[in-house]
C-alpha cells in the first residue's frame, strides 16, 4: 500500500515540472555561476542548484520567501515564480559574502 501511495504521488507532481522552464545555477567556491539569471515573466520555471562545494549551502530568495538547504556535492531543484518583470535577489545564507545571485524576469 505504501508503494502504491508514492508511486501516485510521484505521479501526480510529476506533470508540475513537465511544461516548467529549467534554469541551472551551480555554486562553486561559495559563487553562484551565472550571478545572474534571465527568467521569463509571470512564468513558473525551475531552478536546478548544483551546490559543487563539499559543504552545505542554504539558497535563500529574499524577495521571493524560498529557503532550501542543499547538501555539499548535491543538487536541488525548487519552483518559483511566476514574476512579475523585475529583479529577484537570492543568496548563499551560509556564505553571503560571495554567494550572491539575482533572477531577472522579462
Amino acid at each position: 500500500m505504501k508503494k502504491l501511495l508514492l508511486a501516485l504521488v510521484v505521479t501526480a507532481s510529476a506533470p508540475a515540472f513537465a511544461d516548467v522552464p529549467v534554469f541551472n545555477i551551480t555554486i562553486k567556491d561559495h559563487v553562484f555561476s551565472p550571478a545572474q539569471t534571465e527568467i521569463p515573466a509571470n512564468q513558473q520555471v525551475k531552478l536546478v542548484i548544483d551546490n559543487q562545494d563539499a559543504t552545505p549551502e542554504e539558497f535563500e530568495g529574499e524577495n521571493f520567501d524560498i529557503e532550501k538547504i542543499i547538501p555539499g556535492n548535491t543538487q536541488a531543484s525548487i519552483l518559483v515564480g511566476p514574476f512579475a518583470p523585475g529583479e529577484y535577489e537570492f543568496v548563499g545564507e551560509f556564505h553571503e559574502d560571495t554567494a550572491k545571485g539575482e533572477l531577472i524576469a522579462k
